[in-house]
């Protein structure tokens, strides 16, 4: 890849977890379309932190229906450019994705949030970048009505010109201390393709180069049950789990209590009697789920009065933590200013920082490999 760059357009893009694993990874972060003006704001903010280079065309804080309707020409000219000096072009993005998901509502393709996975397959197709990476809810691919949705979002793309490949993936299989399930499609265009992907289509794509463990044998290790909860307790990590994958690595790796977002935290209304009964590990109930220190966590997913409660402490996780379980580096802070809901909306939101890692140095040298 001495002579070209890969570019990338990212869209639907939060507070950017996926794009800071590309960021990292090889690629060049060129414009960036978020719809929330919160997220936008700590997108721009975590950057700024963390020293990295501003998109060469800038932030679209606005809905990408708008944009496509009347900045079109805009943006196709825009991609132009961007290749002119050889580099390829992709757009990421995961568009918002409750529609989808197991426990939402089940709108599907028709509400206003299933839509817009609608949405990011047309502006692919109207602007034909030469790859991309579409990023949703295991719901889209695993529910059959939803499924079939994504069936008729795959064909579409095959119809414009792109080779595509789908899995769904899970963030525990990269070494993320999290059990999140995505399903991940990627695709490029035929005429970028070398020969002996053409003939493969493109079914060669590596996958699993960048994981760590297979998902089944993450789950069959001798993770602890459930503890008695005692207050600011010290135990011992047990010699048979990879202590990398656990809540308390994470914590410490990222030092959480120094933390600018350490005392950002909910303080629940019923107050600290109902947290003091439930056990260190004690995950079952969708409502305050106790996490264990030496075990991953559940989703990291704060909506529809999900509460996670710290493993050894009587409060909810603070935003810090929250950050750690999504693997982000410890430099990756959220603006003071930014309300509790939004910092935990975005953390939810955002896809594992060690997930996005891994799939872009695929991407990488799959396309590397290409040329």
């Amino acid at each position: 890849m001495e002579n070209r760059k890969l570019k990338i357009f990212s869209f639907f893009s939060g507070s950017g977890f996926l794009d800071l694993g590309f960021e990292t990874n090889g690629f060049e972060i060129e414009f960036v379309n978020e719809f929330h003006p919160a997220f936008m704001n700590a997108y721009k903010y975590s950057r700024e932190k963390m020293n990295l280079r501003k998109p060469q065309y800038g932030y679209y804080n606005g809905d990408i229906n708008v944009f496509l309707a009347e900045r079109k020409e805009e943006l196709l000219e825009w991609v132009e450019d961007a290749r002119k000096d050889g580099s390829l072009v992709g757009f990421i993005g995961g568009p918002p994705c409750p529609d989808f998901s197991v426990a939402g509502k089940q709108k599907g393709k028709d509400g206003e949030n299933g839509k817009l996975s609608l949405s990011y397959v047309n502006l692919i197709i109207a602007i034909q970048p030469d790859f991309f990476l579409f990023e949703n809810v295991k719901g889209l691919w695993r529910t059959k009505r939803h499924r079939e949705f994504f069936d008729e979002l795959k064909s579409m793309l095959n119809v414009a010109g792109y080779e595509t490949t789908e899995r769904l993936t899970n963030a525990l299989e990269y070494g993320a201390p999290q059990d999140r399930d995505r399903i991940l499609m990627f695709g490029v265009r035929r005429e970028v393709l070398a020969d002996k992907y053409q003939e493969k289509k493109i079914e060669s794509f590596p996958w699993e180069k960048h994981q760590r463990y297979k998902l089944s044998e993450i789950k069959e290790m001798p993770w602890p049950g459930t503890d008695p909860y005692v207050e600011n307790s010290e135990t011992i990590c047990p010699a048979s789990i990879p202590q990398d994958m656990t809540v308390e690595y994470w914590f410490r790796k990222n030092e959480v209590e120094k933390h600018q977002n350490a005392n950002d935290f909910f303080t629940p209304k019923a107050g600290k009697a109902k947290m003091e009964v439930i056990d260190e590990g004690d995950d079952s109930k969708k409502s305050y789920k106790r996490l264990h220190r030496w075990r991953y966590s559940p989703t990291v997913a704060y909506g529809n009065n999900e509460v996670h409660l710290h493993p050894y402490k009587t409060r909810r996780l603070s935003a810090a933590e929250a950050l750690s379980l999504q693997t982000l580096p410890k430099e990756f802070v959220l603006p003071t200013e930014m309300t509790l809901t939004d910092k935990f909306k975005t953390i939810g939101n955002g896809v594992p920082y060690i997930l996005s890692s891994g799939i872009a140095r695929t991407i990488y040298d799959f396309l590397e490999d290409n040329q």
